[in-house]
């Protein structure tokens, strides 16, 4: 097994560069290969095999929160300073009605699941006390509409059991990473899906080219005093960032009523500060550092956070406890067929149904990185949803839990 995370980062390091340079490559087997499997999926998956196979300990390991507290801070920053703000306001509603699809997708699909497995089988949804399952179940809604700090909250609200909480984060893990991967792959389809659907996505290729014409009326080769420069912007606010973070989820933490929600949570400001920065600065003239290269080296750290990510991914742990992975598939079954059916109403663009799921399911840390494998330029409103969802997750698990409790047999 390997325990140095020096050497670990190494290997996926290597695994990243050999992924884009055999997809550089013009050679009909790469080609055909990565038209199969994107990219991004590749980055994903790859690393899953050594946590998979027992080559490394995901849960000792330190860097996803290195690349979840560092590198993503950076790379949020760095990808929202030199967006068009307006254009993103001039992409409408939709994306705000997938978003809430999604989170109602989630507030009814735990209970439905419960209800199905009732009849099939109570004893896999079942228990009493700490340990019940619907309890438990309780986490993973303030985990997939909100993040760590929602699911943290009903833990302590709901009593949730240690063993039964064990199970659900992994259940939350695995189910939650495999629909990531499904989105990422439709990421990489989007022209053909949203043409077969006839979703307008005229906003969407608007907000594109904007960006794509500020890269090149301000693209130079970047010297190092550049690439300083943009170091210093990157990591200075992240910097900042943390220490304001640590006062206010201190302050928050402290106060009676707050102990477990967002306000307590350190990553909660860590990401609403920077992208609040990133938002200030795309106003000025620090805009023009895109022509240095600000989203490619915002898109780098998405890619290592992207491996990281992977690396936390058990695939084979659905072998274990298979009947409580089956709820959650239920689960996020009903969420997707209800996106799937609004999506279709509206003739929303793929990429709303895409965003607005992460932004629930996955939060902060991979609501961008679905919404970058679009477009880099399309990673702040992934942010933004992902912000949105952090305000009314406590709120929507509460609700979740409160409905479940109530057909739980």
């Amino acid at each position: 097994m390997i325990t140095n995370d020096a050497f670990l980062f190494g290997i996926l390091a290597i695994m990243l560069g050999g992924i884009f340079y055999t997809a550089g490559l013009d050679r009909p087997f790469w080609k055909k290969f990565y038209r199969i499997f994107p990219i991004i999926l590749v980055c994903y998956f790859l690393p899953s095999l050594l946590n998979s196979f027992g080559l490394v300990n995901a849960e000792e390991s330190q860097l996803y929160f290195v690349a979840s507290r560092y590198l993503l801070p950076a790379s949020l920053l760095l990808l929202t300073l030199s967006m068009d703000f307006k254009r993103i306001l001039a992409l409408g509603p939709k994306a705000l009605i997938m978003f809430a699809t999604g989170t109602i997708g989630v507030v009814i699909g735990g209970p439905i699941a419960i209800l199905i497995f009732s009849v099939i089988d109570p004893a896999t949804v079942g228990g009493q006390g700490p340990e019940a399952v619907w309890r438990g179940m309780t986490t993973i809604a303030g985990s997939w509409i909100g993040g760590g700090a929602n699911q943290a909250a009903m833990k302590e609200v709901y009593g949730v059991g240690d063993q039964v909480f064990s199970v659900m984060v992994t259940v939350d893990v695995i189910v939650a990473n495999i629909w990531m991967a499904v989105l990422l792959y439709l990421a990489a389809n989007s022209k053909a899906i949203d043409a077969r659907n006839g979703a307008d996505t005229s906003a969407i290729d608007d907000l594109k080219i904007t960006v794509e014409a500020f890269q090149k009326k301000y693209a130079r080769i970047p010297d190092l005093k550049d690439m300083m420069v943009l170091l210093a912007v990157a990591f200075g606010t992240v910097g900042l960032a943390h220490f304001a973070a640590d006062t206010l989820s201190a302050t928050f933490g402290a106060m009676a009523g707050y102990e477990t929600s967002n306000f307590a949570s350190q990553f909660f400001w860590l990401v609403v500060l920077v992208t609040t920065v990133g938002l200030v600065l795309s106003f000025t003239k620090a805009r023009k550092l895109e022509g240095i290269g600000a989203s490619r080296m915002g898109s780098v750290f998405i890619f290592i956070l992207v491996a990281t990510i992977g690396l936390k991914m058990n695939v084979l742990a659905i072998l274990d406890n298979p009947r409580i992975f089956m709820v959650g598939a239920v689960w996020i079954g009903v969420h997707i067929i209800l996106l799937l059916i609004v999506r279709r109403l509206i003739k929303a663009p793929i990429f709303f149904l895409a965003v607005g799921s992460q932004a629930n399911i996955g939060g902060a840390a991979s609501a961008p990185v679905v919404a970058a494998a679009f477009h880099p330029s399309l990673a702040p409103v992934g942010v933004l949803l992902a912000v949105l969802g952090y305000a009314i997750g406590t709120y929507a698990a509460l609700f979740t839990g409160t409905l479940m409790q109530a057909v739980a047999p």
